[in-house]
């Protein structure tokens, strides 16, 4: 039914770096498909972090009243969500992770009301592309844990994504042999029929 809604999430604080870079590319595929495509950076809002005041358990719905309450309506209406981030500390940077952790609320919701997102066969679909400068075996397992269960909460099953090591300098993606062609060929797969 209708055109599929793309969010892409901008994690970064650093405008135009890599990830950016990368989201932007993929987002082009998305566009091309005549999907619809919202995007959102958290850093360019004032999101409090969770209190873990629990005041969602019993509503569903996050009692602090900021920003978040006019971003929900964009995570709740997309069908496919593509979170681009830096690696930060081995996570994510501080205002993306406060949006991910301000989604406990969508998790409450669904344990109060289980049909209300109940996935149908997984058709929201969540993916990743992360960026980090270093080259460590696990550079990539605290990012790609935390996007895991943000999706869950939205109701949206992990796809995986992109991941690229030693990518430091801003624009330094570009000198990556494929990477932008990659990041293409991910935003074709977020809106194929067949994106499993």
């Amino acid at each position: 039914g209708g055109a599929m809604n793309v969010l892409g999430i901008y994690g970064s604080p650093r405008k135009k770096g890599n990830s950016d870079l990368l989201l932007d590319r993929a987002l082009d595929a998305v566009r091309e498909s005549g999907c619809s495509v919202s995007v959102l950076r958290p850093s360019d809002y004032d999101i409090t972090g969770c209190r873990g005041c629990g005041g969602c358990d019993r509503s569903g719905e996050c009692v602090m009243q900021d920003v978040m309450q006019d971003l929900y309506p964009m995570l709740d209406n997309a069908d496919r969500i593509i979170v681009s981030t830096p690696i930060f500390f081995y996570s994510f940077p501080s205002q993306l992770k406060a949006l991910v952790d301000r989604s406990q609320s969508r998790w409450a919701r669904r344990m109060i009301d289980p049909n209300a997102r109940k996935p149908q066969a997984h058709d929201k679909k969540g993916y990743l592309i992360a960026v980090g400068a270093t080259k460590g075996k696990k550079l990539f397992e605290g990012v790609e844990l935390t996007a895991k269960y943000f999706f869950d909460a939205l109701g949206m099953h992990y796809e995986g994504g992109l991941f690229f090591k030693q990518v430091d300098k801003k624009g330094a993606i570009r000198d990556i042999p494929g990477g932008l062609d990659e990041a293409y060929a991910l935003g074709r797969r977020v809106v194929s029929l067949e994106s499993r």
